[in-house]
């Protein structure tokens, strides 16, 4: 497996309390990659790192063997990294057709195809959809976009045991050959119905305490 994006001896500071303490992390291309933990652990902190929406304090952000620790996350989305956080994931004072606009342009039929219940919804505005839809409606731009690199906080937060299901399958299917992205889930337990190959990597107070194949 080639590596796709990494982090290198990574260290991340909100003020005077550092998140990440020299973190080295490589995240191999076609492959489905889940970073678990408790709350605090770091692991929505190592997304931020890689999309560049969290600056580094020291180590570096490599892709594809190129050092990207400082180029700006706008940038990082234009060569092909898809970020979907937990929270603030969608544009609150657009309707739902409007965001799918922004989030995959021409490609609002392959989007509800994805997630059907946002289809009787285009013309709401997101601020007044649920927290499952709000989560729907962020996840398009990672199921139905062509990212080298796609980074999901809390794929199933907020949505059903069903909707949750069929996500992991469309992220699944970003890691497949044809598609090949390096996919990368931050989780507080492994998820149900992940390929073979998924990777582990546990992170406990900012540092890497474990890792290994999933299934």
């Amino acid at each position: 497996m080639s590596v796709e994006i990494a982090l290198r001896a990574a260290r991340v500071r909100y003020g005077p309390l550092e998140a990440l303490h020299g973190l080295d992390l490589a995240l191999p291309a076609g492959t489905v990659t889940v970073l678990l933990g408790r709350n605090g652990s770091g692991r929505s902190t190592t997304l931020r790192a890689l999309a560049g929406t969290v600056p580094l304090s020291g180590g570096r952000v490599v892709w594809r063997g190129e050092d990207v620790t400082r180029v700006p996350a706008h940038l990082r989305a234009r060569r092909g990294l898809c970020f979907v956080p937990d929270l603030r994931a969608v544009y609150g004072t657009l309707t739902v057709a409007e965001n799918l606009d922004l989030a995959v342009p021409g490609r609002r039929d392959e989007a509800l195809a994805a997630y059907p219940e946002l289809a009787r919804l285009l013309d709401h505005r997101a601020a007044t959809l649920s927290g499952g839809e709000r989560r729907m409606l962020a996840l398009v731009r990672a199921v139905c976009g062509t990212a080298r690199v796609v980074l999901v906080d809390e794929p199933s937060l907020g949505l059903s045991a069903s909707v949750a299901s069929r996500t992991y399958g469309l992220l699944a299917a970003l890691a497949a050959p044809l598609a090949g992205a390096a996919v990368v889930l931050a989780e507080q337990r492994v998820p149900a119905g992940l390929p073979a190959g998924s990777l582990g990597y546990e992170l406990r107070r900012g540092a890497l305490a474990s890792c290994g194949e999933l299934v």
